[in-house]
């Protein structure tokens, strides 16, 4: 019993210190692991080199499958790029077992203790992801010391002997014991990883480790295929592939397990790296005879589940999914895109509602409020708790940092559509009523509305790219807007005073001056936040002293 427990508690000192290993890492090297993603479509070997690396980088092919098939569902990648990257990922996975097998001794220890040095005294730091890659090996290492130590001992019970040596003479019950153990634990490395501490107290036979291999494998398609039950056809086609590909690949290799065995023990004397070396042949060797045979695999998967008949629900937000929660640098970038998108919208709103105002348009003032109503309020609704959710993840001090940025520019870009939404308003009332402008009043408008809409453009533009310079042009603008803003609503006072102005106009156009001025505040907001987001602000120019 003594044993058993031992082993569970390493395991899961094994699981928690991957865990901390992996969210050091993604602290690390997520944003370029982001980067790297943009550049799948552009090949089928860096979609594959691409998961190779990342998957090493992250210690978790089952995190970055229910990341993809996230991307999968929001249409951001498709089925064909994904099974690019799945045969990358499987390459990816063998670095854990290689590195377990090596025999540290004590320097696990100094591991743990550097690690939580740098955790315990750089808190706020940049250091302290560093402290959780250190501190997450140690505590692997010490986890595979205890499944050993236990396993030195279990396998002087008759029964626990028994049990091995059969896997060892059927590896189809080491393929079933992988799959039910990787199954229940989620983790094809823990699997794998716990065979090569087997192999380190001699407790297992090369054929029998290299059968839950095998096993393992196919276990650990459960993640991608639970996350994917209830999204669309898509991205159950990419759960499926991901089947296929670790099916094909035990079913190619089950009928030489022996030779495969065999050839395996001539690359090394000692049976963990024996073991390590069969998981990595393995799964080189099957990603290397499948990758001709990506789209073959993609049009099975779709066989297997083929879009239905009836129109899936279509989405309201087009980059942002729940399945990107797991690796931090992907969901802010997606959800930095959304909020492109939704910004981009609302300055056509802005547009819009300004052309119908002039025009008396009453189609472009009525798109205005469908917009306001069907997409950009459930949008930014979304948006705002998707961001809120996410800063419950194990985030980098810059990403806390980014996620408070765009909570604030959601609120800037959702009130310029309420705006927008106002003007639009002002339009149809201007219709319904028959209220005249003088066409100096309408030149006037015209102009500072397209002021207004070209320094909002330009912010969206300035946040898009992350453009310091076109940040800082934008607070600019703003200064030189509101002395427009002010010598526009003196004209309009003087024309009131003479009788230009009809009465009942001066209520509309004075609530529009003032919804156009607020716009370009929130332009300005959307400036700053970029400046200092990408460096030193430096002087940036605003004018508040002018009189309301």
């Amino acid at each position: 019993m003594v044993g058993v427990l031992q082993i569970l508690g390493g395991l899961a000192l094994f699981m928690f210190g991957i865990r901390m290993l992996s969210a050091g890492m993604e602290k690390l090297a997520g944003e370029q692991i982001q980067k790297w993603m943009d550049r799948v479509t552009t090949g089928r070997l860096r979609s594959a080199t691409f998961g190779a690396v990342a998957t090493a980088l992250i210690q978790s092919s089952g995190l970055l499958m229910v990341t993809m098939i996230g991307l999968i569902n929001a249409n951001l990648m498709t089925v064909e790029q994904a099974i690019g990257v799945m045969l990358g990922q499987e390459i990816g996975t063998t670095l854990t077992a290689q590195i377990v097998a090596f025999d540290i001794g004590y320097y696990r220890l100094i591991l743990v203790i550097a690690g939580f040095l740098f955790i315990e005294f750089f808190p706020h730091r940049d250091l302290k992801k560093y402290g959780e890659i250190l501190l997450g090996l140690g505590i692997v290492f010490v986890g595979m010391t205890f499944m050993a130590q236990a396993l030195d001992n279990l396998v002087e019970i008759a029964w626990v002997a028994d049990g091995l040596i059969l896997i060892g003479r059927l590896p189809l019950i080491g393929v079933l014991a992988g799959i039910l153990l990787t199954s229940l634990t989620q983790s094809s490395t823990a699997v794998t990883s716990m065979v090569v501490a087997m192999g380190i107290s001699h407790a297992i036979t090369l054929q029998g480790a290299v059968g839950i291999i095998l096993g393992a494998n196919i276990g650990s398609c459960i993640t991608g295929l639970v996350a994917s039950i209830r999204l669309s056809a898509t991205a159950r086609q990419a759960s499926l592939a991901q089947i296929l590909i670790n099916v094909i690949g035990v079913l190619l290799f089950l009928p030489f397990i022996v030779q495969y065995s065999d050839l395996v023990s001539r690359t090394s004397g000692d049976l963990p790296r024996q073991i390590a070396n069969a998981h990595t042949i393995f799964n080189v060797a099957v990603s290397a005879i499948l990758f001709p045979f990506v789209k073959p695999i993609a049009r099975a998967a779709s066989w297997l589940a083929p879009r239905t008949a009836q129109a899936e629900k279509p989405k309201l937000t087009a980059f942002i999914d729940k399945m990107q929660y797991g690796v931090p640098a992907v969901a802010l970038t997606e959800a930095a895109r959304e909020l492109t998108r939704l910004g981009e919208v609302t300055a056509d709103m802005l547009q819009d509602s300004c052309i119908a105002l002039i025009d008396q348009d009453i189609s472009h003032a009525q798109k205005v409020l469908v917009q306001e109503d069907k997409l950009v309020d459930p949008v930014s609704k979304e948006l705002g708790a998707f961001v809120n959710r996410l800063m419950d993840e194990d985030l980098s001090l810059a990403q806390q940092k980014r996620c408070f940025q765009l909570k604030n520019l959601i609120i800037d870009i959702e009130r310029v559509g309420d705006m927008a939404e106002d003007i639009a308003q002002y339009a149809l009332e201007r219709v319904e009523h028959e209220v005249p402008f003088s066409s100096q009043a309408n030149q006037e408008l015209e102009q500072l509305w397209t002021r207004a809409h070209r320094n909002y453009v330009m912010s969206i533009q300035a946040f898009k790219d992350s453009d310091p310079q076109l940040a800082r042009e934008v607070c600019r603008l703003e200064s030189d807007f509101d002395k427009l803003y002010w010598n526009t609503r003196q004209m309009h006072i003087q024309r009131l005073e003479a009788g230009v102005c009809h009465p009942e106009a001066d209520v509309i156009y004075t609530e529009t001056l003032r919804a156009l001025e607020r716009i370009s505040d929130h332009a300005d907001n959307l400036g700053v936040s970029v400046a200092r987001s990408c460096g030193p602000v430096g002087e940036l120019v605003h004018n508040n002293s002018l009189p309301l």
